[in-house]
């Protein structure tokens, strides 16, 4: 097992990216377009080149490639999801974070039945999938605390509905920590590497055992020993150079594949963003908009099996955009708070959140607006209870064979969304995305199984998948 993440060669990537500027021209990028076309991936210098192009022609180019990709593993559908802050409790003071130890505000961790309660409101909204995040801290929120706290939002059901997989955002933690987490039935474990830079790593994690940039990064090592083979990886873009970070990203990546046969399940896209106490004019690698679309599509031309996130960190217009580029999950009606949601809903005052977010839309309208663009919502966990992970799942992923699975399930979770918890304004443009979407499942037994199971629904059955 590594102790080091001599993974991350540094030296490689800034080898990579002096080539690729020398290396860029139409003739060059046009070449690795058509070979991401087949969705097999990129080297790490073919991704320098594309880091590198600034013609607008053929950034539309790699923006076309992009659309292409999505479509053809993943199709038009989208995955919702919710974050669920437990504790801000931490012991670290990193430079970027609203949470960091040097913030001073009361702290506060949910008792059990609080987060029964913060579930409850997330459930009466059609959220099926949780994103469950803590911060770091040994003697407040301990794993039994955490292991506690999954039990307790599984054990919440209302409207026929319950959560049906919690992803877990907690800090790098021993072999025997992540076996635990795996007992609990979590979905995928979640750890973002903030920046790849070690340099600059030291400086945004001055202290506090996030400070241990081997400990942090060897995390997926560690979690793929206790036989967690679902990893999300992400890098906080704006901490230092993003062209360094995708092609680290690229790395991590590579080296997954290399140990484990399983590259990571996804990858979060999210940007630094203003919180309690920080100045982002301190930050000097702020991503512009147009270059973190383009990081985007370059990331789904060269990682095509992956998953990618997008937070309520961007604005509602930025995220309509990036839908198109590749993403295929998305959080909806998010609160960054701990104890937020139930806050929010009773009009008190918040607590102080993490980072501020950009997007307010409720999660019917951020349905809405989406299906209205073409796309399908889905609220699918079926993958995780069939077995279907690490490398299984990207077996499906690669041959595009996901899509057969993928398209049924998430006509039944929103027909789920629609009968139970949708606007009439949501209902009745869902209901058409149902009927245009099932018409796209070629396979006539599929479909027609489909549509005895969108009328079981109708009559009352849940939780129906393939």
């Amino acid at each position: 097992m590594f102790d080091k993440a001599t993974f991350i060669d540094e030296a490689a990537i800034y080898a990579a990216l002096e080539e690729g500027k020398r290396a860029v021209s139409r003739d060059a990028v046009e070449t690795i377009i058509k070979k991401a076309s087949a969705a097999h991936g990129l080297t790490l210098p073919e991704v320098a080149i594309l880091l590198n192009v600034h013609d607008p022609e053929l950034v539309e180019e790699i923006y076309k490639c992009a659309r292409g990709i999505k479509q053809r593993i993943y199709g038009r559908r989208l995955v919702l999801f919710a974050p669920l802050y437990v504790s801000d409790y931490c012991i670290n003071n990193c430079v970027y974070c609203g949470y960091g130890q040097g913030h001073k505000f009361p702290r506060r961790k949910l008792t059990m039945q609080e987060i029964k309660n913060e579930t409850l409101v997330l459930l009466n909204m059609g959220h099926k999938r949780l994103a469950m995040e803590a911060g770091e801290d040994p003697e407040n929120c301990p794993i039994d605390y955490v292991l506690d706290a999954i039990e307790a939002v599984y054990s919440v059901e209302t409207k026929n509905a319950n959560i049906r997989r919690i992803n877990v955002n907690i800090a790098a933690t021993t072999v025997e920590n992540f076996k635990k987490l795996k007992a609990a039935e979590i979905g995928t474990y979640i750890l973002f590497q903030e920046t790849y830079h070690r340099e600059t790593y030291a400086k945004m994690h001055p202290r506090g055992p996030k400070s241990d940039y081997d400990w942090h990064t060897t995390a997926f090592d560690r979690s793929n020993a206790a036989e967690i083979d679902d990893n999300g990886a992400g890098v906080l873009f704006g901490l230092y150079d993003h062209k360094f970070e995708v092609l680290a990203l690229m790395q991590h990546a590579e080296h997954l594949e290399a140990e484990f046969n399983c590259g990571p399940h996804t990858i979060s896209v999210p940007r630094i963003r203003p919180a309690g106490g920080i100045n982002l004019e301190s930050f000097p690698h702020i991503v512009s908009d147009d270059e973190f679309k383009k990081l985007i599509a370059i990331i789904r031309m060269a990682v095509p099996y992956t998953g990618m996130i997008i937070s309520t960190r961007e604005d509602a217009h930025l995220r309509n955009e990036c839908l198109e580029l590749g993403i295929s999950q998305l959080s909806g009606g998010s609160c960054t708070g701990v104890g937020g949601y139930c806050e929010e809903n009773a009009k008190g005052v918040r607590q102080p959140t993490q980072f501020k977010v950009n997007d307010e839309r409720p999660l019917d309208q951020v349905m809405y607006d989406i299906a209205e663009a073409g796309h399908l919502p889905s609220f699918c966990t079926a993958c995780y209870r069939n077995g279907r992970t690490g490398d299984r799942f990207m077996e499906y992923a690669k041959s595009g064979k996901i899509q057969d699975l993928c398209q049924p399930n998430a006509l039944l979770t929103l027909k789920e969304y629609l009968t139970d918890f949708a606007s009439p304004q949501t209902k009745e443009l869902g209901e058409k995305v149902i009927a245009e979407h099932l018409a796209q499942i070629h396979n006539d037994k599929l479909r027609k199984v489909t549509e005895d199971r969108l009328k079981e629904i109708e009559a009352g059955k849940r939780d129906l998948y393939y």
